[in-house]
């Protein structure tokens, strides 16, 4: 075994190890939300519900579906990871695969964010020049509000992030499930989470604009995951 690999490379192991941790993280979701009230300023901290809906949206809302067959046809397109091919089938595996390490890190971030109060929701900067939005849709990828309505580092995203692509070594294929891969997909996440956030910020916009219609959705809230 190549010591490169974080995880053994045994498949059913990856898949108790998800299994397990997922559960864990959605207990802590349920039973860690606290029942301090935010300061007068501040809006009303996240409940478990919309802890839960945020985890649905941005796992297999329109956004993150659509990103998913992007990604699994440019992988497809250049054969990465060569071990699936260039068919349909290895574009249904690519598509699960990304699948399931979005869905692993967002029920850690919102599993871990519950314990200490974090939002890993998306809040729009409507009334912000186009400069401050954009520079906005940066500084959320790394920031988010806690219970009390402050910003502060997004601590839950960091270890969600981090700990999923690691994870993920153990159902991945062997050219994959490497230490260096692992590190990429972490700054790609991130990168990720930078476009979620301006589609969720400049979207209703441009949307708006082309159908003439009014945005029926929370002008300020989005779950920010492509």
């Amino acid at each position: 075994m190549s010591l490169d690999r974080l995880f053994p490379t045994n498949r059913l192991t990856g898949i108790s190890s998800y299994a397990s941790i997922s559960c864990l993280i959605a207990c802590s979701s349920v039973f860690g939300q606290s029942a301090l009230t935010s300061s007068s300023n501040a809006a009303p901290p996240i409940t478990g519900e919309q802890r839960l809906e945020w985890v649905t949206l941005s796992t297999v809302g329109p956004a993150s579906l659509a990103g998913g067959v992007i990604s699994a046809g440019f992988g497809t397109w250049i054969n990465s990871p060569r071990e699936y091919g260039t068919h349909w089938e290895g574009f249904g595996d690519r598509y699960g695969i990304r699948l399931t390490g979005i869905a692993t890190s967002n029920v850690m971030e919102a599993g871990l964010g519950a314990l200490w109060g974090e939002d890993p929701r998306y809040e729009r900067a409507i009334r912000a020049g186009f400069g401050g939005r954009v520079g906005h849709v940066l500084k959320m990828a790394f920031l988010a509000r806690n219970r009390n309505g402050r910003l502060e580092p997004a601590y839950a995203r960091f270890i969600a992030n981090s700990g999923s692509n690691y994870l993920s070594n153990t159902w991945r294929a062997d050219s994959e499930a490497t230490w260096s891969k692992g590190t990429l997909r972490i700054g790609l996440g991130f990168a990720g989470r930078i476009a979620g956030n301006a589609f969720s910020e400049f979207w209703p916009d441009v949307s708006n604009a082309l159908f003439h219609r009014g945005n029926r959705s929370d002008p300020a809230r989005s779950s920010g995951r492509p």
